[in-house]
């Protein structure tokens, strides 16, 4: 007698659909989803408690933060004063809009000449693609190092410009090997297809391949983006100007307590503001553009990134 194994059913649970479970594979038990429920709720609790203090202590007026002895848990007699202050004109307005400007522009670039790279090392029959391909390849693993590189941003001319912020780390052979990946995977045909009908290189990137690439796309701009808008080093080695400072680099001064943006010094010695509810709302003006911007990428994590790491 042949045994018969029933395919797999899609099971509801509480309204929805969820994924069809394979017959060899045992149901859940309530302990192991109590377990499974336990152990996220923990783990949410380790990454929201952390920023709730930030976000309350931020908000605390100079009392609530002395009674509180330092970092306060519970929110009371909430004041928006740090905010006003911060963005009142003085120094932190002008770093979060350069590194604003720097994030936008530095973004952009990079992305431009990642998914031209990209796409012509992904065509296997253009001029000097391996070689090319080879000398990326490299860079991973070898590089001339700090001093050399500080001297060759001297050499150009580089130093306390905006520039410096960008073109030294504007390009990760990671993220072009991961676009490679995506771009071979789109079907030959529709780039062939497009040939006949007479589309060069470039129209073919624009209209087939960029549309068809728009998960991986999403996820590279986020890295690149979140690269430069939490970039500090590249301001501490080549900007000699405070006012030139982008706002991670003037974060780093207020945490350290080495000085007080231009404006607050007098506010924070007057008692009109806590010094550690400064450092507290430039943290929150740190956080708040990936944390706004990460959750509408998030979708295309997976199929960007396991699908451009598979081939290549």
């Amino acid at each position: 007698m042949t045994a018969v194994i029933d395919e797999p059913t899609t099971r509801k649970v509480r309204g929805w659909a969820a994924p069809p479970r394979p017959v060899w594979e045992e149901a859940p038990t309530r302990a192991g989803l109590a377990g499974k429920g336990i152990v996220l709720v923990l783990a949410c609790l380790a990454v929201v408690f952390p920023l709730w203090i930030v976000i309350v202590t931020s908000l605390s007026t100079r009392r609530t933060i002395d009674e509180a002895g330092g970092l306060v848990m519970v929110p009371e007699d909430i004041t928006f004063i740090a905010y006003q202050e911060l963005l009142s004109g003085g120094q932190v307005t002008r770093a979060a809009l350069v590194s604003i400007g720097v994030t936008l522009v530095g973004t952009l670039f990079s992305m431009t000449v990642s998914v031209l790279c990209a796409y012509g090392l992904s065509r296997t029959d253009s001029l000097g693609h391996r070689w090319i391909l080879m000398t990326l390849l490299a860079t991973m693993f070898f590089s001339a190092g700090l001093i050399p590189t500080y001297l060759l941003v001297q050499t150009l001319g580089l130093t306390d410009s905006y520039l410096a912020l960008i073109l030294p780390s504007a390009i990760s052979v990671f993220n072009i090997l991961v676009l490679r990946g995506f771009f071979m995977n789109i079907s030959q045909e529709l780039v062939d297809s497009a040939r006949i009908d007479g589309a060069g290189d470039f129209r073919i990137l624009w209209q087939i391949v960029m549309p068809l690439s728009r998960a991986v796309i999403a996820v590279i701009t986020l890295f690149y983006a979140v690269g430069y808008w939490s970039a500090w080093f590249n301001a501490s080695l080549y900007l000699n100007d405070q006012n030139m400072l982008p706002l991670q680099n003037v974060m780093i001064q207020l945490v350290q307590k080495q000085e007080a943006p231009v404006g607050l010094g007098q506010a924070i010695r007057t008692g009109q503001l806590s010094g550690l509810a400064v450092q507290m709302a430039v943290m929150v003006m740190a956080l708040l553009p990936v944390a706004v911007l990460s959750p509408f990428v998030q979708k295309h994590f997976k199929k960007g990134m396991l699908t451009g790491a598979v081939k290549g």
